[in-house]
C-alpha cells in the first residue's frame, strides 16, 4: 500500500519562500556565521530561504537570469520577500575591469527592470527590498587586486555613486530599501573591519547586514506561522489528525 494512501493524505502543505538575489555577497551568505544562513535559522519551520547569489554578476546578466528562477506561476508560490543585492561588481571601474563594469545609467535602469519583472510576476514592490553595495576598502581590495596580478579596480567614492542611485531606484519604484553602504561609515565606524578582504563581508559584516535587514523581513513575514504542530500538540493515538491539517500551529 502506497504511504499516501496509508496515511490518508491531507493537502499539499504550502511551504513560503525568501528568495536572496545577488552577486557574491549572496551567494556567500550560506556559509558560517553568513547574514543568509542566519535568516535561514530564523525563519526556519516559517518558510524557506532560497540562496540564489553569483558570484561575479553584475544587473545587466541578474536582469537576463531573473526570468528563470522566477516565472508566473500560482500567486501562493510566489515569495513573500526577495532581496537584490547588486553593485559590488557593477560600480568597477570600467577601464581596469570592463567585464563587469556597468555605466551608472544602466545599472539604475536594470534594477528597475527587475523590480518591475517581479511585479509582472506577481511580486509587488511591497515584497522587495533593494540593497547598497557595501563600502569599500580600497587599501586593502587593493592587495587583493594585486596579487591577482591588477590595478586597483575599485574605488570607494565610485561604489557610493551606485548605492545613492539604487536609493533613489527604490524610491521611485516604492520597495524598500537597506543603504548599506552609509550605514557601515555612519559617525566614523571603522568599517573596514565589515570587510574580509576590502570588498566582501567579515563575519562582523554579516552580523551587522543581517541585524540591519530583518526588521525589513520581519515585516513581510510577521503573520506566517510555525509551520505544522509543536512535537508535544500532536494527538499521541491519532497524529494523523494533527498533521494532516492546515499545519497553522
Amino acid at each position: 500500500m502506497a504511504l499516501c494512501e496509508a496515511a490518508g493524505c491531507g493537502s499539499s502543505l504550502l511551504w513560503p519562500r525568501v528568495l536572496l538575489f545577488g552577486d557574491s555577497i549572496t551567494q556567500f551568505s550560506f556559509q558560517q556565521g553568513g547574514w543568509g544562513a542566519s535568516l535561514a535559522d530564523k525563519l526556519v519551520r516559517r518558510c524557506d530561504v532560497l540562496n540564489r547569489g553569483f558570484s561575479g554578476y553584475n544587473t545587466r546578466w541578474a536582469k537576463i537570469i531573473l526570468p528563470r528562477l522566477i516565472r508566473k506561476g500560482n500567486s501562493l508560490d510566489n515569495p513573500v520577500a526577495v532581496t537584490i543585492f547588486f553593485g559590488a561588481n557593477d560600480s568597477a571601474l570600467k577601464d581596469e575591469n570592463p567585464k563587469q563594469h556597468i555605466p551608472l545609467d544602466e545599472y539604475v535602469s536594470n534594477l528597475k527592470s527587475m523590480v518591475q519583472y517581479l511585479k509582472s510576476v506577481d511580486v509587488p514592490e511591497n515584497r522587495v527590498i533593494l540593497i547598497t553595495p557595501p563600502p569599500l576598502c580600497e587599501t586593502a581590495w587593493e592587495k587583493e587586486c594585486l596579487m591577482q596580478g591588477c590595478k586597483l579596480n575599485r574605488l570607494n567614492l565610485v561604489v557610493g555613486e551606485y548605492a545613492s542611485a539604487c536609493l533613489r531606484v527604490a524610491q521611485d519604484c516604492g520597495t524598500d530599501v537597506l543603504d548599506l553602504w552609509t550605514l557601515m561609515q555612519k559617525d566614523s565606524q571603522d568599517f573596514p573591519s565589515y570587510l574580509s578582504d576590502g570588498l566582501h563581508l567579515s563575519p562582523k559584516g554579516n552580523e551587522f547586514l543581517f541585524s540591519h535587514l530583518w526588521p525589513l523581513i520581519e515585516k513581510k513575514v510577521s503573520s506566517l506561522p510555525l509551520l505544522l504542530p509543536y512535537w508535544r500538540d500532536v494527538a499521541e493515538a491519532k497524529p494523523e489528525l494533527s498533521l494532516l491539517g492546515d499545519g497553522d500551529h
